[in-house]
Formats: C-alpha cells, sequence, structure tokens
C-alpha cells in the first residue's frame, strides 16, 4: 500500500512544513499547524492557451459603474459604491455587527430592485428572518441559503443570477472534493478562488464575511486578503456604540476612508458628523481632558483625549492605553521625563480616547503631553484650546498634515485657539477662523497651555 503524503500548514498565515512543529516558523504562532493530505498533482499544463500579451497602449481604460448601497458611509469606504465582479472580504469581532451591516446594505439594494442571495453557514433561514423583523426589513429580492456545501452554492448562483451574493462566513463553506475540514486553510484557499472565479466570469459582486483572531488579524491564510479586491475591518468596542468601518485594501479606491456608525435598536446607523458624537459629553473643568483634531482618511474629527496620573502602589508604574498604541505613551512619558523634568518614574499612567475610537495618528502626541501634564499638575486644560502636533524624542514639536482642515473643523465647534506645530504656519494659505499659535517644543507649548 502506497504511504500516503501529508504536511502542515499554519492556520494563521499559510505556511507548509513537512513535519510537525509546536511553532509555526512563518508567524511565531503556537499550535496553529494542522494536518492536510497531499493529493497527487495530476495538471498538465495546456499548449493551446489563447493568451497574448498586449501593449500597454492598446489597451482600453476600464469604466467600473458603481451601486450605491444608499448607505453614505459604507459607499465612502468602497470608493464610491460596490463594483460589479469584485470580491470583497469584511472581517472584524464576534458581535461587532457585520451580518446586521450586510443585511442593512442587502435590503437597500433590493428596494433599488437588485437581485441578492444571502449565504449563511452559521444562521438558519429563520434566525436571519428574525434579525431582519428587528431591523424592520421586508422585501421580494431579496433570497436565503442557508448552506455550507460549495457545490450546492455554485449551482443555487446560477439558478438565481443575483447582482450580489453575501457569504457569512467563508470559514463555514467547504468543498466535498477536499477531505480537509471546514475552516482549513486549504478549504478557506480553495473555496475563495471558486467565488473570485465566479464574481469575475459572471461580473457578480461577491461579499466574503471572515472571521478574526484574537490579535484581531482575519483567521485563515493571509492569501486570501491577496486574492481579494477589497478588504474591510469593522472596530469597535462591544460596550460601545460606535462603530468604526475602515479599509486597508481597495483595488478600485482609496484605503484613508473611514465610516462611522453607531449601534442601535434599529441596527447600524450611520454618523455624519462624529466630531459631535464624540464631543457631546466631555466635561469642563477637569484635569487630564484635551481635544485633539485628527484625520481619519480625508475626514477631520475631533476627539478628547483623557489622561490619569496617579501614585502607583506597586513596584513597576502601570501604563495603560484604550483606543491609542501604548508604545505611543511610552515615548511621550520618556521625553517628559528626560526633557521636560517631570518624575513619572512612581506614577501610574491611564490613557483613553473617549467614546471607544482607536486612532494611530502621530499627530496626537502633543495631545498625550498636554493630558498627563495637566494630569499630574492638576490644572485644568483651557476648554477653548485645542494642541495638535508630533513629537520627537529630543522634545521637538514636528509638522502634521493637512491642517487646514483640522483647523476649520475645530473652528466649526467654537474652538478659539489651536497649538500647532510652528512649521505648519508656513503651509497656512488662508485665513483661519481660530486663533493659532505656533509652537517649536513640547515645553513652549506647556508654558502657553498650562503657564508651567
Amino acid at each position: 500500500m502506497a504511504r500516503i503524503k501529508t504536511r502542515f500548514i499554519c492556520q494563521e498565515c499559510g505556511t507548509e512544513t513537512l513535519k510537525w512543529m509546536g511553532k509555526c516558523p512563518g508567524c511565531g504562532s503556537w499550535n496553529s499547524l494542522i494536518e492536510e493530505i497531499v493529493k497527487p498533482n495530476t495538471f498538465q499544463p495546456s499548449t493551446k492557451g489563447t493568451a497574448r500579451p498586449v501593449l500597454l497602449t492598446q489597451v482600453e481604460s476600464g469604466k467600473y459603474s458603481r451601486t450605491l448601497t444608499k448607505l453614505s458611509e459604507l459607499d465612502r469606504v468602497l470608493g464610491g459604491g460596490l463594483v460589479p465582479g469584485s470580491l470583497i472580504l469584511l472581517g472584524g469581532d464576534p458581535g461587532i455587527g457585520k451580518s446586521t451591516l450586510l443585511l442593512q446594505m442587502a435590503a437597500n439594494l433590493a428596494q433599488q430592485e437588485y437581485r441578492l442571495l444571502y449565504i449563511s453557514g452559521e444562521e438558519s433561514a429563520e434566525q436571519i428572518k428574525m434579525r431582519a423583523e428587528r431591523l424592520e426589513i421586508e422585501s421580494g429580492n431579496l433570497y436565503l441559503l442557508p448552506e455550507t456545501d460549495l457545490e450546492v452554492i455554485e449551482s443555487c448562483i446560477s439558478d438565481v443570477n443575483p447582482h450580489l451574493v453575501i457569504i457569512d462566513s467563508i470559514q463555514t463553506i467547504y468543498n466535498p472534493q477536499m477531505t480537509s475540514a471546514p475552516g482549513s486553510v486549504a478549504q478557506v484557499r480553495d473555496c475563495s478562488a471558486r467565488f473570485l472565479q465566479i464574481a469575475k466570469q459572471n461580473k457578480i459582486t461577491i461579499l466574503l464575511v471572515g472571521h478574526v483572531t484574537k490579535d484581531g488579524n482575519l483567521a485563515g491564510p493571509r492569501v486570501l486578503e491577496h486574492m481579494v479586491d477589497t478588504v474591510l475591518y469593522l472596530e469597535g468596542e462591544r460596550h460601545h456604540a460606535f462603530r468604526i468601518l475602515r479599509g486597508v485594501k481597495n483595488r478600485f479606491g482609496s484605503t484613508n476612508e473611514i465610516g462611522v456608525f453607531e449601534m442601535r435598536e434599529q441596527g447600524l446607523v450611520e454618523v455624519l458628523n462624529p466630531s459631535e458624537m464624540f464631543l457631546a459629553e466631555r466635561p469642563i473643568g477637569v484635569t487630564g481632558s484635551v481635544v485633539v483634531p485628527c484625520i481619519e482618511g480625508t475626514r477631520p474629527i475631533l476627539l478628547e483625549l483623557q489622561s490619569l496620573v496617579s501614585p502607583t502602589s506597586f513596584g513597576n508604574p502601570r501604563r495603560l492605553t484604550t483606543g491609542l498604541d501604548l508604545n505611543r505613551l511610552l515615548l511621550m512619558v520618556a521625553v517628559m521625563e528626560k526633557k521636560l523634568g517631570f518624575v513619572l518614574g512612581n506614577q501610574d499612567v491611564y490613557l483613553n480616547i473617549a467614546g471607544g475610537v482607536r486612532i494611530d495618528e502621530p499627530a496626537t502626541d502633543l495631545g498625550i503631553c498636554m493630558a498627563i501634564a495637566s494630569s499630574i499638575r492638576n490644572q485644568v486644560f483651557p476648554s477653548d484650546l485645542l494642541v495638535v502636533g508630533e513629537v520627537g524624542l529630543t522634545g521637538e514639536v514636528r509638522a502634521v498634515s493637512q491642517i487646514e482642515k483640522r483647523l476649520q473643523e475645530a473652528a466649526k465647534f467654537g474652538f478659539k485657539r489651536c497649538l500647532i506645530p510652528d512649521n505648519n504656519l508656513k503651509y497656512l494659505n488662508n485665513k483661519m477662523p481660530i486663533e493659532i499659535i505656533g509652537v517649536r517644543t513640547v515645553e513652549e507649548a506647556l508654558q502657553i497651555a498650562l503657564k508651567r
């Protein structure tokens, strides 16, 4: 009897090895290798191919006719709507609202006389109907299919001939011709490739829902993200109402846009003015509270940055952040200790972005320093003053991008003054409806804001 050949594939990154290893040599994750049977390769290359090389000058420019979903925040992230024949991947934590968002989008498209096929491998048709009733959705163009068999799904797509297909989720779909279990690397890769072929050949938009790992990355091989045309993440804290839809890959548009939603009883509601929502409960006259103007995509957003500094009860002081990169806080604490003379070695430092939003923009550095200084010195930061700027390790304040958009957003909400990097002053072409104060160092900013 011939010996069955097997291989081990990492579920996180798709790295292949010929023997069992407790730790993946590719991504370093533990206990992520699964065994698969290696089938003999019977593929024979064709000698009658019809593809021929074409000069770039002879190729006609493709023009995509987009389909609007009637969710302006979603259309913004997609680059203007859905493109026929595209394969889209949506990821997010369990319970974050992925299925709710897709069902609302499907209902809007069904009202425009588009046929839609919602394929669920995790819920029955009755469960989807219950969610639709809660969201007050009723449509005659939305077909439901609770199925996980790839061959059955392909047959139903051929029969219905929909404009949009939703697969919830790709980890539950399996090809019966393969011996590996559903959700394995081989199954996810093969099923995604089949859906990509269906989308391109029939000009059908297919949207895949993907599970995420405990680190927040899409589960399965990384090749899945390379195969699809668009990758979207739905982010947010489960105990906060706000959800951020962020695009990390888009072959038909920009990846710099975000969409903001609020989770309510009637589903996800678009937030057209995020700054107003995030500053609605901002306290006045308290220490450690600073407002910073951030840029998410092309949209300026005002966020409240809160800091709490208190004496530590342990040998090593704690550093904790919510919504910000912890390493950024550690850098700012080191700058304040070395360049400004603050004693933080015996203090716990906590930092939070109010509203459950997560940002990673260096322009918040100066706001972090101001919030920490306000808390440790017990001095109230002026309520009509904003700060923006990137802080270097020598304590200098560096210029940031799109400063005019930030200032215009601040003036819209009644802020009177703003501390900005001194080098940004030369990029201001128009007269701003707000007092602008240029600073070169963090020390100078502290002297102005907190009268240090």
